[in-house]
């Protein structure tokens, strides 16, 4: 597989994930929803990724890291198992060798860390607290991943019903990937399993009729002078 998938950072990308096919990966019992892609297996991407049960995958070095969510079933390595809820950070450098028992789908996103980058973190989301934010409607989040030096946050976020956050320019660009509920903002409505890439500058006014949980990264994405 080669090629360009949603390649112009610049632009706003909103994609239904469930409307996508699935698609064969070199490894049988292994299918993927491509989000974002430069490049050919080996690639900066963003994808779904979906393994069948009793499924493994060869063992493989991220040279750009790798970081995934696991969205359902059980996703293991040699490292440990990792139940649905699961954020895993593996930084540059990182060796690992994939497999599953039960099966499993993971929002995973590859070779997009900068090589210094050198901890290794993996959270049970399911068991960890959430933290009350100050912002009116907004109910809380958990913090996944933050970096002073880039600029980088990853958090879970919970959005409390018949809410509107209000204008709010992100200058260094988001993604979010919707788990439950429902988003709106000035363009549309946005049920679960949407994937939101708003650009750098790009100005966000979130809110939720019914409530929202989602996965959200921010300021990854500033342009580059």
């Amino acid at each position: 597989m080669s090629g360009l998938v949603n390649a112009d950072f610049a632009r706003r990308v909103v994609i239904a994930t469930d409307d996508l096919p699935w698609t064969p990966s070199p490894q049988a019992g292994v299918e993927r929803r491509l989000l974002d892609r430069i490049g050919g297996e080996i690639a900066r991407a963003t994808s779904l990724v979906r393994y069948a049960h009793d499924r493994a995958f060869p063992g493989h070095v991220h040279e750009l890291g790798e970081e995934f969510l696991v969205l359902d079933g059980i996703f293991s390595d040699e490292h440990g198992d990792y139940p649905a809820g699961t954020y895993v950070r593996n930084p540059p450098g990182s060796f690992h060798s994939p497999y599953t028992g039960p099966g499993c789908t993971i929002f995973v996103k590859l070779r997009q860390m900068p090589p210094e980058e050198d901890r290794r973190i993996v959270l049970e989301t399911a068991a960890a607290p959430w933290e009350q934010v100050e912002v009116s409607g907004w109910c809380a989040r958990q913090v996944l991943y933050a970096s002073d030096r880039t600029g980088e946050v990853v958090t879970l976020e919970k959005i409390a019903a018949r809410t509107r956050l209000g204008p709010n320019e992100i200058p260094g660009g988001e993604e979010i990937y919707l788990l439950t509920g429902s988003l709106v903002d000035a363009y549309g409505r946005y049920q679960a399993g949407t994937w939101i890439r708003n650009p750098a500058g790009f100005g966000s006014d979130l809110g939720s009729d019914d409530g929202a949980t989602f996965w959200a990264k921010r300021g990854h994405l500033r342009a580059r002078s």
